[in-house]
Parts: C-alpha cells; sequence; structure tokens
C-alpha cells in the first residue's frame, strides 16, 4: 500500500501533466495560462479526462471599392481532447479537430481586403480567405515527467501544428472575438493545418523547445480529404512562460514548396509575446503581439509582418476588440511588394438567444466589426482612396463547465 504522502506526490504529479494538455490550443502550442479558451471539461470513461471546445460566427462582411466584395458565410471549429494518465509520470492524449466550412464558405473562400494564400479553382486567392479543412487536426500525444522539472512530449499527427509560430488565430485567445483571420496569416501560422507532423518537445519549468518535421505543402482545395505526403519540412521553437499570465515565443522552419502556384520554398522566422490578465468579472483580457517573416527562395522576396491584437471584456457581457497589422504582400493583382496597413475595432454583447436552459451550455452573443486600410498610391486606383471593411455577425461557443 502506497504511504499517503506518496499518494499526494502522485496525484500533483498527474494534475501537472494534466494541466499542460488541457491548455494545449493547437498541436503543441500554449495560450497564457490565465487565457485558455472557454471548455466543458468532464470524464469520459473510467481513467480518461475529456475536454470540448467549440466556436462558430454566422456573418455578413461588406466592403466598398472597386475590388470589395459581400459574403453571407460561417467560420467555425470544434475540438475534443481525451486525456489519460499511464502511472504516476506520464500521460496520452489525443485530439480532434473539425470544421464545417468546407459548407459553410461557399466558392472555397470569403472576400478580405488584401489576403492572399493558396487556391480556389487552380487559381491564386487574391482579396480573400480559404475555408479550412474539415479534418482540422487529428493528433496524439504521450507526455511524461523524466525529472523533477523536465517533462517530456512527443506528438505526432496526420493533420496537426507543427511547432512553428504563435498560436493560430483560430484559438488565440486575444483573438476570440474575430471571426476573420488576419493579413498575416500566411507568414504567421497558417501552418496550424500541416500533414505528417511529428515534434519532441522538452519542458523545463519556464521553458519548453521542440522540434518538428512535417509536409511542408499547404492543404489543397478539397477540404474534405485527409492528404499525405513526405516529411520534407522542419521547424523548431522555443517557450518561455514567465508566469501564469505569458507566454513568448521565436521559432524558425523551412516549409517544402508550401504554395501550389508558387514556385520555391520558404524560411519563415516568427516572435510573439502574449499576455492574458484575469478580471474580476471572471473573464481575461488577453492580447498579442506578434511579429512573422517569409524568405521565398523562387522569388527571393522578404516579407515581414507585424500584428498587434486585443479583447478587452467590459464586466461580463461585453467585449471591445481591435486589431491592427503591417503587412508586405507580393502577390496582389499587380506586381510587386506593398506595405498594407489594416486596423480593425470591434464590439461584441453576449445575449442569451435561445432561453435559460441553452444559454447553460452556450454563450451566445452579437458584434460587428470595422477595418480601414492604409496602401501605397500604386494600389489605389484598384482599391480606392479609403477601402473599408464590415461586418455583423451572431457568435456561440461553448461555455466553461466542469
Amino acid at each position: 500500500m502506497k504511504s499517503p504522502q506518496k499518494l499526494v506526490l502522485l496525484a500533483l504529479v498527474s494534475a501537472c501533466l494534466r494541466a499542460q494538455s488541457m491548455n494545449l490550443a493547437s498541436g503543441t502550442s500554449d495560450n497564457p495560462q490565465s487565457g485558455a479558451l472557454p471548455m466543458v471539461m468532464t470524464t469520459a470513461a473510467p481513467g480518461w479526462d475529456a475536454m470540448f471546445m467549440a466556436n462558430a460566427f454566422l456573418l455578413d462582411t461588406q466592403q466598398s471599392g472597386p475590388r470589395g466584395g459581400d459574403k453571407l458565410f460561417s467560420t467555425n471549429w470544434f475540438m475534443a481532447s481525451f486525456e489519460h494518465s499511464l502511472g504516476s509520470n506520464a500521460a496520452f492524449e489525443t485530439d480532434v479537430m473539425l470544421s464545417l466550412e468546407p459548407a459553410t464558405i461557399t466558392d472555397r473562400r470569403y472576400p478580405e481586403f488584401f489576403e492572399t494564400g493558396e487556391t480556389a479553382y487552380g487559381k491564386p486567392l487574391i482579396d480573400a480567405q480559404h475555408p479550412h479543412n474539415f479534418v482540422m487536426a487529428l493528433g496524439f500525444h504521450y507526455t511524461r515527467k523524466l525529472t523533477p522539472g523536465v517533462i517530456l512530449d512527443l506528438y505526432f499527427a496526420p493533420v496537426g501544428d507543427p511547432a512553428l509560430g504563435p498560436v493560430a488565430f483560430p484559438h488565440r485567445a486575444s483573438a476570440a472575438e474575430l471571426p476573420e483571420a488576419p493579413l498575416s496569416h500566411h507568414l504567421q501560422d497558417s501552418t496550424h493545418i500541416a500533414d505528417e507532423v511529428v515534434t519532441t518537445g522538452l519542458s523545463y519549468r519556464k521553458f519548453k523547445l521542440e522540434a518538428s518535421g512535417f509536409y511542408g505543402s499547404e492543404p489543397n482545395e478539397n477540404r474534405w480529404t485527409i492528404e499525405t505526403g513526405p516529411i520534407n519540412s522542419w521547424s523548431t521553437r522555443l517557450w518561455y512562460f514567465p508566469g501564469a499570465n505569458w507566454a513568448a515565443q521565436v521559432s524558425l522552419g523551412r516549409l517544402d514548396h508550401p504554395e501550389a502556384v508558387v514556385p520555391g520554398d520558404q524560411i519563415r522566422s516568427t516572435a510573439s509575446l502574449s499576455y492574458s490578465k484575469p478580471l474580476a468579472s471572471g473573464r481575461a483580457w488577453s492580447s498579442s503581439l506578434i511579429w512573422g517573416r517569409n524568405h521565398d527562395t523562387g522569388s527571393e522576396h522578404n516579407l515581414n509582418s507585424y500584428l498587434a491584437e486585443s479583447v478587452l471584456p467590459i464586466r461580463r457581457r461585453n467585449f471591445i476588440t481591435g486589431r491592427i497589422e503591417l503587412v508586405d504582400k507580393d502577390e496582389l493583382a499587380i506586381p510587386g511588394i506593398f506595405r498594407i496597413g489594416a486596423y480593425t475595432l470591434g464590439y461584441t454583447r453576449d445575449v442569451d438567444l435561445f432561453g435559460s436552459a441553452f444559454a447553460r451550455r452556450i454563450e451566445s452573443g452579437v458584434g460587428a466589426d470595422i477595418s480601414t486600410y492604409s496602401l501605397p498610391d500604386t494600389l489605389k486606383p484598384l482599391y480606392g482612396n479609403r477601402p473599408l471593411g464590415g461586418e455583423i455577425f451572431v457568435r456561440f461557443r461553448l461555455r466553461s463547465q466542469g
């Protein structure tokens, strides 16, 4: 029979491993511990802990100017994670993330000024963002405590997120009330849906060092399938967690021919700092600063991106959101490298749309945001002097329980 002291020690080790796995946002990336997204935690079976998260926006977007568009569509995702302790020093976790965007975003795109990356019907997307795949992630973790303060994390994902970049925008605490992708997506966090991902990570106190191999090509246009390919790309990332409110990372990777219609490879460098401050309302004020840089070996272009975003809860039901970006683009309608500025301000209010029984499980809200842009004079004949974009939306997500 184990002594009471040993039982307490085993429980603490198990809780530490469980907290590490449940705080993961995508792949092996982490929001600040105090800024974790709302989730439902429960027991799925004896010895198994389960976590569920979901987020969906139904939005109508309107844009001005010659290249502006309008559309009604939905961005959405659902995640389930199951964790099982393996003795006193190890844990196993499997996670799956799904999205119905292949069905809820028609024509393989939604309008977004100056957004580029991937293709639709064999042509590069310009001023538009692609839907996510139906299977956004399918991954397996093995986590083991090696010595006091040292934890090993092994991760394999037929579809998953390699150790490159910040937390991807759909799962980033500071972007929780923003339904559209940032313009810097393909310079910072676009690898969050990659294939054949293998990652090894070592955590020591406040640091975590990771290395990944993966298939570097972006997903093809058939968003319903799981692709396969050789492990031909690599990345490494170093995390630093100075406290529960902070998460910082620097990363470097080489992607083998990621874009189908763009020749050459990409060498991507990123750095980010995220901060979440718990408030008396039970919410957290979450903010991120992100830099991402692509060096394209085909064109020899060096493209930089800078992003600042924040979501500030006012009391419990109101959210003020903002995002500022400066992004270099070289795939717009005319040749050249152009520095684009995008400035977004939004507001969301939680509203119980379907009665108290539903509200106990789902947080629903209504909101709107507006974006303005700065652009070089060369582009103004195409977009107008002051292009504007705006949207109204309804938001649904699982409410934290358990």
